[in-house]
């Protein structure tokens, strides 16, 4: 088991130690990049990656390691404390950056047997339209499976948090890691992840983007083959 946690900020508060605990509990390999850290730039609205491809974005090679990372990965965590009742700016601005990703352009294959998880706190509310700002990625990627974890903590670090919410926390766990587990031998994705892709697949067929179009004509997707299957 490969897992690639992706921090939504630098610091290792309670959401950081959230996403370890799970990713411990996977096994295997896990690989973190902390933001804005590891890749702090915004998007600046080029639409390269869209037209000419995503190596033309003028940060391609900044985030290339963290894009080698999740297409390496088997679990994909995307975990980010809540402010303002959204994910934080970098997780944001990282996000922002693999919009070519998205099912109604160019999704990486790969994706469609993965596993992802979105995992956030705050001290009191926020943590649905957090969750959602990231599952949305990951659905619109075409992971395979997302589950998330948000927990209104009642404190601003981890050692502050009541053993009784650490112990809910540490169920929250488990029931995930096992979920991912059992899973883990035959990824298929959700039905409305594969509606999804059957309803661009049509809309590829005669697309407004000559790179997109061609990339779902290469990957024979506008026919019978489908990234989910070998």
């Amino acid at each position: 088991m490969r897992t690639v946690i992706i921090h939504g900020q630098s610091h290792k508060g309670s959401t950081y130690h959230i996403a370890e605990q799970l990713a411990k509990k996977l096994g295997g390999e896990i690989t973190e990049f902390f933001l804005p850290r590891d890749f702090g730039e915004f998007c600046i609205g080029c639409t390269r990656c869209f037209l000419e491809g995503e190596d033309k974005c003028p940060h391609y090679e900044k985030i290339k390691p963290l894009t080698d990372a999740i297409n390496d990965a088997d679990v994909i965590i995307l975990a980010s404390p809540v402010y303002v009742y959204h994910a934080t700016g970098a997780m944001k601005a990282f996000l922002d950056h693999y919009g070519y990703r998205w099912m109604v352009h160019r999704p990486e294959e790969k994706m469609f047997k993965k596993q992802g998880v979105c995992i956030c706190t705050a001290a009191g509310a926020g943590c649905r339209s957090t969750n959602k700002d990231m599952g949305d990625s990951l659905f619109f990627w075409g992971v395979a499976r997302t589950y998330k974890l948000g927990m209104g903590v009642a404190a601003t670090d981890w050692d502050s948090i009541s053993e009784k919410k650490k112990s809910k926390i540490e169920a929250k766990t488990s029931a995930i890691a096992n979920k991912i587990l059992c899973r883990s031998n035959n990824i298929k994705p959700a039905l409305k992840t594969k509606g999804f892709f059957l309803i661009m697949r049509l809309m590829q067929k005669n697309g407004f983007n000559p790179a997109d179009v061609e990339y779902w004509k290469d990957k024979g997707w506008t026919e019978k083959k489908r990234p989910w299957k070998n």
